[in-house]
């Protein structure tokens, strides 16, 4: 029996998403805004690259205005929005970012918003706060991956100290993507037989045992095998199969 690739634990192609109420009220519904569902979620080159930035997303115009000051204070780079609907309607910066966000907002929540970018494919980290949380709201966030939950009023420090840590977080995991996405790009190079010699290289197969499967010749297999290793860069096997690793990649029957 052939065997072919498959993909094991990558994100499906994700759209852009922006929350509305719906008519009765009680749930978020979700509107597709940009992105093609078969390509993953993007993040717009504006502003510089390395440098991180957060997002306060709250109504009230004290707190926002306060926050943007505390945060500028650390050379920080802020934007401020009232809504779930104003955040969602910019594309998200290509460089370290995280939200504070408030829990209760006009329209869409805060957890309607993290719900949101969670089914788009936008790891964000997320810093609830709320004058008015409650245990189920808390631990609803924090079980869907929020970095923290700051009850109204808060420390000063307390605050950039969680920042911090979440951008770092953002960070490394920027530079986990792009990795994956320089591999998804090499990969997406190779032809068909280029791609059936690499699977059965990863599974140990020695030329002849490929040709004799794929119906080549050995030749063919040494060709099309070299090809394939220069166009994923890979210098040996082992690194080819770390590749695929990254990709969630696995042969299977």
């Amino acid at each position: 029996m052939k065997k072919r690739w498959t993909k094991v634990g990558l994100p499906c192609g994700r759209r852009r998403t922006i929350l509305a109420r719906s008519d009765r009220g009680t749930a978020a519904r979700l509107v597709d805004m940009s992105t093609s569902p078969n390509q993953p979620p993007r993040r717009s080159q504006g502003g510089a690259v390395d440098k991180p930035i957060v997002f306060v997303i709250d109504d009230d115009d004290s707190m926002r205005r306060s926050l943007e000051r505390l945060l500028r204070s650390v050379d920080l780079d802020v934007e401020t929005f009232a809504s779930a609907q104003d955040f969602l309607r910019q594309p998200m910066p290509d460089r370290p970012v995280c939200l504070v966000l408030d829990l209760r907002l006009p329209g869409p929540s805060g957890l309607d918003l993290q719900e949101s970018l969670i089914r788009s494919g936008h790891d964000v980290p997320i810093i609830f706060i709320s004058g008015h949380a409650d245990v189920p709201s808390s631990v609803r966030a924090i079980k869907a991956g929020a970095v923290d939950f700051l009850q109204k009023p808060f420390s000063d420090q307390a605050l950039l100290d969680i920042i911090h840590g979440a951008l770092r977080r953002d960070r490394e995991a920027s530079r986990d993507r792009s990795e994956i996405a320089d591999i998804q790009q090499r990969f997406g190079s190779l032809t068909p037989r280029e791609g059936d010699v690499l699977r059965l290289v990863i599974q140990g197969r020695r030329n002849k045992q490929i040709a004799s499967e794929l119906g080549i010749s050995a030749a063919t297999v040494k060709l099309h095998r070299a090809r394939a290793m220069v166009k994923t860069k890979a210098g040996s096997v082992a690194e080819l199969i770390w590749q695929a690793h990254r990709l969630g990649l696995r042969p299977s029957e």
